[in-house]
């Protein structure tokens, strides 16, 4: 039984994510801004939420302050964090967007996730297996116009991951994982999107009209079965497509 914390975790991958580990029987700490509904919980599973805004600082610095992180990851002999969360927007062409926007960006998809990575290597030393998740994008390997902030951050996780891997903390594998397009609130978002903020606009209308878009429970699957294999980590940046 592992002890997974999984940020993001009340929609789209992530509870879909939360779902299928919790029907597994394993232990998860969920961290959003809000709980999950709908859950089904098992007798051999443990779910622990909490209600936490990752974009702003003063929110991160009192959890990770707290003892919530340790007292979770006490005596788990597999410690697992899936930094999952993040933000598309500010979606526009650079010039167009408020520094607000981008600062609040940066702030839940690269601050948190290496805040998170930080003290989760700090306290579990004890742990005989320690992995860490990155959930990135093809953004972060490829330019979108209109998504400079967005595919920015998402390649800061892939380095961040080709740094800590070389690094090589003791019993840790990292891996940031490109899943593939998603149907979640995301694309939603994409398709609403004005084609002067976004000129590819047209290339993820045509994903969702020709039903090539996959849904979240199967790339949750398919994440899952690689998390807790041989395999992870062998290569610290992969596209899940290519697994």
């Amino acid at each position: 039984m592992a002890h997974l914390l999984i940020t993001g975790h009340s929609r789209g991958l992530g509870a879909a994510l939360t779902q299928q580990l919790l029907d597994q029987g394993h232990c998860v700490l969920g961290i959003s801004r809000h709980p999950i509904r709908g859950l089904r919980r098992s007798q051999s599973s443990v779910i622990k939420e909490c209600c936490v805004d990752l974009g702003q600082h003063s929110s991160i610095a009192e959890l990770l302050d707290s003892n919530t992180l340790e007292d979770f990851f006490r005596n788990a002999e597999q410690a697992i964090l899936i930094n999952n969360a993040g933000l598309l927007s500010p979606i526009g062409l650079a010039g167009q967007a408020h520094s607000a926007e981008i600062i609040h960006s940066i702030t839940v998809n690269v601050a948190a996730p290496l805040a998170l990575s930080n003290r989760f290597l700090a306290i579990t030393g004890q742990c005989i297996d320690r992995r860490i998740i990155h959930v990135s994008s093809g953004a972060a390997r490829s330019p979108y116009a209109g998504w400079n902030v967005y595919c920015a951050s998402k390649a800061a996780l892939d380095h961040h991951a080709r740094c800590v891997s070389m690094e090589g903390p003791e019993h840790c594998r990292i891996e940031s994982i490109a899943p593939g397009v998603i149907d979640t609130q995301m694309q939603a978002a994409i398709r609403a999107s004005a084609l002067e903020q976004f000129p590819m606009r047209p290339r993820f209308d045509q994903l969702k009209e020709s039903g090539s878009l996959a849904s979240p429970e199967e790339v949750a699957r398919k994440l899952i079965q690689h998390l807790l294999s041989q395999s992870f980590g062998v290569s610290p940046c992969t596209d899940l497509r290519d697994l």
